[in-house]
């Protein structure tokens, strides 16, 4: 074979190449099989980031956890934002108790039954009505009237609290004018400390 039919050949060899392959190529690909949804390579979808809601209050970092606790429970279950409003409850319940759920009148430290006269608990419950009623709805929601987080409930939901409760939602008063409605909640016959009790929350207290 000679020179040039040597080049003439290979070129033809070269150009059938590059058309058959292709067409050999798409032939073939007519009868690949699918790979199954399940076996395919997916980029996993990234975690949601968490919505964390979070609402600020009144807090008192000085506080006894009893103090916080309550302040929390008031804030959550009505709707007082005051913060003389709040330091108001909170000093009538430290001139009454100390905020201490299980303290006879007189400073024993006793079970709901056992307290047989005087007032209980963090309002000192006194009147016949207003005692038992601690006791009724104790048994009612299943919790202990002996204790903080029953008592802190109760006062808030007691009718008489709630007979007052929008005078304290009001807000825009000051301590000496919220001991007003304070009094006919709790009735109290000797005022005590409560309103210096009141005015030091109130310098306690911060927003966050």
């Amino acid at each position: 074979m000679g020179r040039l039919h040597f080049i003439i050949a290979t070129s033809l060899v070269v150009i059938t190449a590059k058309i058959t392959f292709p067409m050999i190529a798409e032939f073939l690909s007519l009868f690949a099989l699918p790979v199954p949804i399940e076996e395919q390579v997916q980029e996993p979808e990234p975690e949601p980031i968490p919505v964390v809601q979070y609402e600020e209050s009144w807090k008192c970092p000085d506080c006894t956890p009893e103090e916080q606790f309550v302040l929390k429970e008031i804030q959550e279950h009505t709707k007082i934002s005051d913060k003389n409003a709040l330091a108001t409850i909170m000093g009538n319940i430290q001139q009454e108790s100390r905020f201490t759920a299980n303290i006879c009148e007189g400073g024993a430290r006793v079970n709901y039954e056992n307290c047989y006269s005087g007032g209980y608990g963090l309002i000192q419950w006194t009147s016949i009505g207003r005692y038992k009623g601690l006791g009724f709805f104790a048994d009612k929601y299943g919790c202990d009237p002996s204790t903080l987080e029953c008592q802190t409930r109760y006062m808030i939901n007691e009718n008489i609290f709630q007979r007052y409760l929008p005078e304290f939602e009001g807000g825009g008063q000051t301590v000496s004018q919220y001991m007003v409605p304070a009094y006919y909640w709790l009735g109290w016959g000797i005022k005590g400390n409560r309103e210096l009790y009141a005015y030091d929350y109130v310098k306690k207290f911060v927003f966050s």
